[in-house]
């Protein structure tokens, strides 16, 4: 079985085993004959996708009862995963999402680590820093590198630990953001799994 999340800047692939990335402006959806289950946040994709029969949009067997008309299906899909825990996405945005006895119980986004950094630029060249993941959140900062790092860090940390229950995180930068979760649990193919969840409630596998 093959499974895709198509994303706006990778295809990428779980064949469940191993789990692979391709560049969404190389690669062709055509060239697979399988016959493959996906999600697709990327409209551009979804287009070329579109007539091919062996791609199958698992988007069309969600049970959207349980979360917001304009929710995204990435995150729908990562919250099918799991039955309890906070889901921390870090990728181009983060996306933050509860989800209780199997039930999404609400969720928010933030920018991400280079979108943030873009802001501090924007507003200073003298605030032009990458994020220090190793800062100690327990004291104050003294220096500007670790004032912005604690400003956008810090809030988040606070936020998600506050709902007392395990943390999953995957994404991009999973592994900088477990530098502020120590005991979260990083998993790069937890959206995979939501994808067979769905898959299993709709009989299709």
């Amino acid at each position: 079985m093959l499974l895709c999340d198509i994303g706006n800047t990778t295809y990428h692939f779980f064949d469940g085993i191993e789990h692979y990335k391709k560049d969404a402006k190389l690669f062709d959806p055509s060239s697979i004959k399988e016959e493959i289950f996906y999600i697709c946040v990327n409209k551009q994709a979804k287009e070329l996708i579109k007539p091919l029969k062996n791609w199958i949009d698992l988007s069309t067997y969600v049970d959207m009862r349980n979360y917001y008309e304009t929710m995204g299906i990435d995150r729908v899909t990562s919250c099918e995963a799991i039955e309890d825990g906070v889901i921390v996405d870090a990728g181009s945005a983060v996306t933050i999402d509860v989800v209780k006895s199997g039930r999404f119980e609400g969720g928010f986004i933030y920018p991400g680590s280079k979108a943030m950094n873009e802001c501090y630029r924007n507003i200073s060249d003298a605030l032009a820093y990458s994020f220090n993941f190793e800062l100690d959140l327990g004291k104050m900062p003294k220096n500007s590198r670790d004032a912005i790092s604690y400003g956008y860090l810090k809030l988040l940390r606070n936020e998600v630990v506050s709902y007392g229950m395990d943390i999953y995180l995957t994404g991009g930068d999973a592994a900088e953001f477990a530098k502020i979760f120590p005991y979260s649990h990083i998993d790069e193919t937890l959206l995979f799994k939501g994808m067979k969840n769905i898959m299993k409630k709709a009989n299709i596998c």
